[in-house]
């Protein structure tokens, strides 16, 4: 054995030179005694298929990596293809600083075994194996698995903390996971003001500063049956060639209409973020974020984020470089050096939402893919799919119900535009907008009832920035299963949010071209709706969305009647809310009590209530008596909190209208604005407005 000291770094989801504390420490401190430093990415059986690095004629060693409930991929064609551009675009940045990167594929555990042992072959001596800690049961698995081959091999194993997230693990005002609040709010009011809270990011390595790479003669060789690639374009291939032929089919979207067109990789990460900035579309997010079409509607920092590509406090420092007058690359830009606006505001906002879902994993750990979810609540009965459990699913379900409407989800032809329009978009593009994902969450849990796992495996398996701990609690937080505490009482309803979110309907005849030609947007959102006379006219004969729609939603479109309700700023109560500007042509109307439920979901989402919501009194129709409005905890400062409130209760009045309900203002509790301000009962009394 020589005098050779190796370091293994083993690179997941921190896939970036910049930001990244273990290159810092290995580049800048002269407290470690490493001559060596071999950086790995493994890439895991379980969770990415790999049969298409197979050697000719072998077979593969492991299952399909295939989901647990609907068996789906659980990494499609467009996160594989974004994993590998990241993966590469990391290898050529390491080698510009004088490193670079092997790429294994296997178990964890199994892998560093090989890699310690054949090194050894070599006179080479690992003393450390070290890596980013990350949330999962799967990630704590392959952790513990890394750790037990450390400790038979003899050797240190560290676990650093993942510093990608907006508020470093050592800065969090908490005792405890357990201690973390079941309330978004309670834990975005800890953590306020937000743009004090990150840490400072690290310095990149400079070339030649980090210890020397291990010679290639001497690196272990992949073990059989799998090779690496040793071109970009090869290891893209290899991801894709199992799972791309899977994809739904759906017809051809035009040219240019992806919403996410960005290559994986840290390069491709700073630039996005630097456009945001310099174009001023990061001061627009506030009111930009629920658009449906586009590249500049939302960051689409949230791939790179997955993918550990870019870190959250990147994002705040060149924020911040903006807002302090610091960067003269954006002194062109309207607002530079005038301190945070509402945009900025709100996208440090969303960075501290995904902190707060990593840390509900922490907190409930294998609950994040309980069909009881965080509450654990064993109650609900949803419709299941294959051999039907008595004891869960709801009665007189056959079977086949959740096969037969899923593939109807997925294709886009459920006959709900805007689900439909989602679900081409995501196949097309592996992205769909915020606002379109709760829709066809809600959707498919609340209005079809449908174990809401199943949507969530289908995320996992389409979604170019899937996250486990974001995916999987914004799933359960739609279908009132999770942190809610609006629970089941929130409800989507999509021809209404069609309205709201796709006012001339260029969103649902961009990505559902066959209805392409339907004129009036009551139609387009439902074609069922559209007369008979029209249907050939329209091209709508013969389309399961027209002739069979999963589900009907009556809806009328009428003048918006007139309202007192003032166009104020709404801010969010449980992190999903956000302003919305009441439309000046057309206003759909409810005609059920499903409905009406919807409606009172949504006015709900506009009063920003926190600590309660619409609770229905009678939940069945035939008792459907009532509802209990709890008002907003959010009112801003400058802003007189029994107007605020006012405004949303008059506009609720009249949506309410065909119900014959009275909304009436039983009692204010007036304090701090931070207060809930509101108790409100509306009560059964026909024909009292």
């Amino acid at each position: 054995m020589d005098d050779s000291n190796v370091v293994i770094y083993l690179m997941q989801h921190d896939l970036r030179v910049a930001d990244n504390p273990i290159l810092d420490f290995l580049a800048s401190s002269g407290n470690h005694e490493f001559t060596h430093f071999l950086p790995v990415f493994i890439i895991p059986p379980r969770q990415i298929e790999v049969s298409g690095f197979l050697q000719d004629g072998t077979e593969s060693p492991f299952p399909e990596a295939r989901s647990e409930i609907a068996h789906f991929w659980r990494c499609g064609p467009h996160r594989a293809r974004f994993i590998a551009q990241s993966v590469w675009n990391l290898k050529q940045n390491l080698v510009k600083l004088g490193s670079d990167l092997a790429i294994r594929i296997g178990k964890p555990g199994e892998v560093v075994k090989g890699l310690v042992e054949g090194l050894e072959t070599h006179q080479k001596r690992v003393s450390a194996v070290w890596m980013t800690g990350e949330e999962g049961y799967e990630e704590e698995q392959d952790q513990k698995s890394i750790a037990d081959a450390c400790l038979t091999l003899g050797i240190n194993h560290k676990v650093w903390v993942d510093e990608k997230y907006f508020i470093d693990d050592r800065d969090l005002k908490l005792e405890g996971p357990e201690h973390l609040p079941d309330v978004f709010t309670t834990y975005r009011k800890m953590n306020e003001p937000l743009r004090e809270r990150p840490r400072s990011t690290v310095p990149q390595p400079t070339d030649g500063s980090l210890p020397k790479f291990i010679e290639a003669s001497q690196l272990p060789s992949q073990p059989d049956p799998f090779e690496i690639p040793t071109s970009p374009e090869a290891f893209e291939a290899a991801l894709l060639c199992p799972i791309e032929k899977d994809l739904p089919e759906a017809a051809p979207a035009d040219e240019g209409t992806s919403a996410h067109p960005f290559r994986g990789g840290e390069d491709h990460a700073l630039d996005r973020l630097y456009y945001l900035i310099k174009s001023g579309n990061a001061s627009l997010y506030k009111t930009s974020r629920n658009g449906l079409l586009g590249v500049d509607y939302s960051t689409k920092l949230s791939g790179y984020l997955a993918q550990g590509c870019i870190t959250a406090r990147q994002i705040h420092e060149e924020l911040l470089n903006f807002e302090n007058g610091a960067d003269q690359k954006y002194a062109d830009t309207d607002g530079y050096g005038q301190g945070e606006n509402e945009g900025t505001q709100a996208i440090r906002f969303e960075l501290l939402w995904r902190d707060y879902m990593r840390l509900c994993t922490r907190k409930f750990k294998a609950k994040l893919f309980y069909r009881s979810g965080f509450r654990n609540d064993h109650s609900h009965k949803w419709k299941t799919g294959g051999k039907v459990d008595t004891d869960l699913a709801i009665p007189s379900q056959s079977s086949g119900d959740v096969s037969t409407t899923m593939k109807r989800i997925l294709a886009g032809t459920t006959g709900q535009s805007l689900i439909d329009a989602s679900s081409r978009e995501l196949i097309h593009t592996g992205y769909t907008s915020n606002r379109a994902r709760q829709n066809v969450a809600s959707f498919l849990a609340k209005h079809l009832n449908i174990d809401w796992r199943y949507g969530a495996e289908w995320y996992e398996f389409m979604l170019v920035d899937y996250d486990v701990n974001s995916n999987w609690s914004n799933w359960q937080y739609v279908a009132g299963v999770g942190n809610d505490p609006r629970g089941e009482a929130r409800i989507f309803n999509p021809v209404k949010q069609a309205f709201d979110y796709d006012k001339d309907g260029e969103y649902v005849r961009c990505w559902l071209p066959e209805i392409r030609k339907v004129e009036k947007l009551e139609n387009l959102f439902q074609p069922w709706t559209t007369p008979k006379e029209d249907w050939e006219r329209f091209g709508l004969t013969g389309l399961a969305m027209a002739e069979d729609p999963v589900k009907k939603i009556n809806f009328s479109v009428e003048g918006k009647p007139k309202s007192s309700r003032r166009p104020f700023i709404r801010r969010r109560g449980q992190g999903r809310g956000e302003s919305r500007e009441p439309s000046s042509s057309t206003n759909p109307k409810p005609t059920t009590p499903e409905e009406l439920k919807s409606i009172l979901g949504e006015a709900d989402e506009d009063m920003g209530a926190a600590s309660g919501g619409v609770a229905l009194e009678g939940q069945e129709e035939e008792d459907f008596k009532g509802v209990v409005v709890v008002g907003s905890s959010h009112i801003p400062n400058h802003m007189d909190p029994y107007h605020h409130t006012h405004g949303h209760l008059s506009d609720l009045r009249n949506r309410t209208r065909n119900f014959g309900i009275r909304v009436s203002i039983s009692a204010f509790t007036f304090g701090s604005y931070y207060q809930d301000l509101l108790s409100a009962k509306l009560k059964s009394e026909p024909n009292n407005g």
